[in-house]
This record gives structure tokens, sequence and C-alpha cells, in this order.
């Protein structure tokens, strides 16, 4: 069994008097695809941006990193390691081109003061080409893109910096059927470089298209870690909304144990 990428054990997170984490497990190996599911306020946002420094974790818990423990105190912390993490907003300008959306902020000079445009250029076609992403100019306003084509320039972005993990927030969402096609594709080709997936989703569809695993967090805590080939819609639905957990179900656990205990005495 491999070393997960990234782990975390035990993690929590309060805001005040609010338990938004509690005791959470985690892992995500390299070359999967995990998909991180949950009702609203079961906690998935509030995970992300732990592991992304956003929001340091509580103390008691443990992070790790290929089996070493460490510290995400910041997101230079989380990006020093190689975790990315790409926002439903994607943080794209679009004014801006492709190639100047992929180097903004990290811009190629050829002397100082002056941007290297054949080189950003040039690393940007064998980007796209090494996730066999066809776009017909580089040189076009992001404004003009599809939904599909932006997610992807956005995803593209974050792989710059060479990532190990890659968490993805939504990332059909408000997509059309071809273009949520594009994305799913992407994903799968990120797995099969090696890349640690980490992909929060509402649509069932979407996760059983894509995803090994399934972690599903309930009221801040995690309800199941599901293998996807092996588990039905309906058990995944079940933890997500508590269905399994209701006053007839513990009922008939303690019947059922009390049956037998009785049994065992006998």
């Amino acid at each position: 069994m491999s070393t997960p990428v990234l782990e975390l054990s035990g993690i929590s997170k309060t805001f005040g008097a609010v338990k938004a984490l509690s005791e959470v497990d985690f892992h995500v190996d390299p070359g999967e695809v995990v998909a991180l599911l949950g009702d609203n306020g079961a906690g998935k946002s509030t995970l992300v941006k732990v592991i992304a420094g956003a929001h340091p974790a509580d103390s008691g818990g443990v992070i790790s990193w290929d089996g070493d423990p460490v510290t995400i105190g910041a997101p230079s912390d989380a990006q020093r390691l190689g975790i990315a993490t790409i926002y439903q907003d994607l943080a794209l300008c679009d004014n801006l081109d492709i190639v100047g959306n992929l180097f903004l902020g990290n811009e190629r000079l050829h002397f100082p003061g002056t941007l290297d445009e054949v080189e950003m250029e040039r690393r940007a076609v064998e980007l796209l080409d090494s996730l066999s992403v066809s776009i017909p100019s580089l040189r076009v306003p992001v404004a003009s893109l599809s939904g599909g084509q932006r997610q992807i320039i956005a995803i593209a972005r974050s792989l710059l910096g060479q990532p190990r993990v890659v968490m993805l927030d939504e990332p059909t969402a408000a997509l059309g059927v071809a273009q949520t096609a594009q994305v799913l594709d992407l994903i799968e080709r990120l797995r099969d470089q090696g890349l640690g997936v980490v992909l929060i989703s509402h649509n069932m569809a979407d996760v059983r298209a894509v995803a090994d695993r399934a972690v599903v967090l309930r009221l801040g805590r995690t309800a199941g870690d599901f293998p996807i080939a092996e588990t039905s819609y309906e058990e995944i639905v079940a933890a997500i909304t508590g269905a399994a957990d209701n006053p007839v179900t513990r009922r008939s656990t303690r019947t059922g144990s009390s049956a037998t205990a009785t049994k065992d005495k006998e």
C-alpha cells in the first residue's frame, strides 16, 4: 500500500462557538481522484481552506505530507509543499489573454522590466499540449472563452508550479454537457500524470465518472469513506443526508445489541 501524498488525522476547526470540523480524517494518494462530498454546511469548504492554508487547523490534529508531519499555517506553506487550489471564481482576468492569465504574477522576464512573451507562449503551448487541450489561439481575451475553457485555463495555471495535489472546488458547476465532459477528461489526465486530485462536487454523476473514492462529511465530521466502484449511489446519498442515522435505525441497533447480549448470557 502506497504512502498517501497528503493525510489529515483528527483535524478540527472552530470559529467562536461554532465547530466547523470535528476530528476529521482525510487522505489522498498519488494518481487518485478523491471526491469530497457533503450537504451545505457539512464542512467541505472549511476542510479545503485548512488544506490550502487559508484557515489553519486547531491544535490536536496532524497533517502529513509523504508520511512526514508538516504545518500548514498559510497559503504559502501549502504552495511550497505542492498543493494547488482552484476555487469556483477561478480568479481569471477577463481583459488578459490566455498567456497573460497563465503567467499572471509569475511572468518570465527577458531583460529586467521586459516580458519574455516568446518564452511564455512557448511554455503555455507545451503545458496545454501535455493536457491534450486544444484552444485555437492563446492570444484571445479570456472573456471570449467558454465556461469549460476558462476552467481548463485556471487548472492549467495551477500546474505551472508543478503541484502534487490539486483541489478543484465545484469545477463543473454551471457548465453545459460538452464543457463538463472537457473538464472531467482533464481531471482523468491529471490522475494519469500521478497527481492527487481532490474534487469537491454536488454532482453525483461527475463523481461516479472520475472519482476513485468518496469521502463524505456531515455536520463537520467524517460520515464515510467509500470506494466508488464498490458503493451504490444510495449508500453515498444516505451518508450525505444522514438517512442512515435516524431514531428508527438507532433503536434497531440498540435492540439488536440487547438481544445479542441476552443470548450470550443464556
